[in-house]
């Protein structure tokens, strides 16, 4: 009942006007990044992250998390009419959305889309609220070694759960928790990797990283792909799914809510983990697995069900533990960081105005995108027609304006660049950059918590592993590495991704 209560308190603060305007602008531009490809929430909530510097702290965190959990909805428009992800997690969607379109029936697929979406939404906000409270608890015993354990094992469970060569992605992390010590030494006051230049003394910043790495690198390989927009714009149909394809649609909307709840909470999981999940786990429950690709229903109500559950899940490492999970959610760590609040139980017990105050906020949010993706789908099927050469000038534009606006660095622009070639090179080596960023923004939270473990026990390394929960977090890490080396698990994981990105 106590959790009921502060829920409620929850939803009368997100209901205010001014939030409620932030939690509608958010929505809909997660919806038009999700819509418009090549765009995607990473870089648009990193291009505005200097905007969020001027509103208030709900205001901020209300507006870009409507962006990543939008873009969610958005992704699936685009997929189901154009047979191209508007967002990553939208490429299962892709091969039954548009086979459904093709027989006239876009309008179905899209309304199941936006059904499952906003149950996913709806359900994944009220297990935040659950069990949020119950891992805070938890969290106000940890000190530095457990700390230190648990982005341990979120690193491990990041480079595991990346896509493609696991060698690739323990590289990726290990380049960025190097990236993550370039800088002045705390303690010493010794500058690291410097190499002389004096705008590097304060470390390298987080939003020109993911800037490069995810929005003009992506700009790069999007520009040598021949566009291809076969919009069914005249095959929609009625919006309204017919009796039988919405009784095909409630066990896999439930199933990829609950295995995309799972998913969201591991570190390195996500949405696309989660909705590559799903389709294969409809395809072997299916009574009838050859219909699948040929436009099964059960194809989108499962993976869009599931990447949305994802979104919102992957929330709580970070408002519990002060964790991010994947690269969307270190920017929301780093809005947090910007505006002075401390991710972790602190939040919960010191501002619960903010922190129920956000999680009310998603379910306000998913009712929103409910209604801007169904009524409204006429507006988005006309942005589609938009060519990618209009749009890329914009978002370089919108990159550069954003590194340069953060602390007013012509420097910080030369690095988003810099980055954005190193993330092109990254992306003709099938290296995925999320290992990276995540190891960049864990390495000096977990070089601080190590050093403050060794200095409580006075150098004794053996603290790492005295510690009940400290030893279970690197035990798990260690068997998680173990489980990878086997072969049948590593052959299954690669035909999981495999299946992923032939899509």
């Amino acid at each position: 009942m106590e959790i009921l209560g502060h829920f409620a308190d929850g939803l009368a603060i997100a209901a205010t006007p001014s939030n409620l305007l932030f939690c509608l602008i958010g929505a809909l531009l997660g919806t038009l990044i999700g819509v418009l490809p090549g765009i995607g929430p990473l870089a648009t909530m990193a291009l505005l992250l200097p905007i969020t510097y001027y509103l208030p702290p709900l205001a901020a965190l209300i507006m870009l998390s409507g962006i990543y959990y939008g873009a969610q909805y958005g992704g699936s428009t685009t997929a189901i009419l154009v047979n191209l992800p508007g967002e990553t997690s939208s490429m299962v969607t892709m091969i039954d959305g548009h086979a459904m379109a093709r027989r006239g029936r876009a309008g179905a697929a899209l309304s199941i889309a936006a059904i499952g979406s906003f149950f996913a939404g709806c359900v994944g906000t009220l297990m935040i609220a659950l069990f949020a409270p119950v891992l805070t608890t938890l969290a106000l015993r940890f000190s530095a070694p457990e700390y230190f354990s648990l982005m341990v094992l979120g690193l491990v469970a990041a480079v595991v759960l990346a896509q493609g060569s696991l060698l690739k992605a323990l590289a990726m992390m290990l380049l960025g928790l190097a990236l993550g010590l370039i800088g002045m030494d705390v303690n010493s006051a010794t500058p690291r990797f410097t190499f002389g230049v004096s705008e590097l003394y304060d470390g390298i910043g987080f939003v020109p990283v993911a800037m490069g790495l995810f929005g003009i690198a992506e700009v790069i390989a999007n520009l040598e792909r021949p566009e291809r927009r076969d919009v069914m714009t005249r095959t929609i149909g009625s919006l309204l799914p017919s009796m039988q394809e919405f009784r095909d649609s409630i066990g896999p909307i439930i199933r990829g809510t609950g295995l995309g709840a799972i998913l969201g909470l591991l570190p390195g999981g996500g949405a696309m983990l989660a909705s590559i999940g799903s389709y294969a786990l409809e395809k072997q429950v299916a009574k009838d697995p050859s219909t699948f690709g040929r436009g099964a229903i059960q194809g989108v109500a499962g993976p869009e069900s599931a990447n949305n559950a994802a979104a919102q899940l992957s929330f709580v490492p970070l408002l519990t533990l002060g964790i991010p999970g994947n690269p969307v959610i270190a920017m929301m760590l780093a809005a947090m960081v910007i505006h002075g609040i401390q991710p972790g139980p602190q939040v919960m017990t010191q501002r619960p105005d903010l922190f129920w105050g956000f999680i009310a906020s998603m379910w306000f949010g998913n009712l929103m995108l409910l209604i801007i993706n169904l009524p409204l789908v006429g507006i988005w099927v006309q942005l589609l027609k938009i060519p990618y050469r209009l749009l890329f000038p914009a978002i370089l534009f919108f990159c550069c304006v954003g590194a340069f606006s953060l602390n007013n660095s012509v420097f910080e622009v030369a690095l988003a660049v810099g980055f954005g070639a190193l993330g092109y090179i990254f992306i003709k080596l099938n290296c995925e950059p999320a290992p990276l960023l995540l190891g960049f923004v864990l390495g000096p939270a977990m070089e601080e918590n190590l050093r403050r473990a060794l200095l409580i026990s006075r150098g004794d390394w053996t603290v790492l592993i005295t510690r009940p929960l400290s030893l279970s977090f690197l035990l798990l890490a260690v068997v998680m590495m173990a489980a990878i080396a086997i072969p049948t698990i590593s052959r299954r994981r690669s035909e999981a991704f495999d299946q992923g990105d032939s899509l």
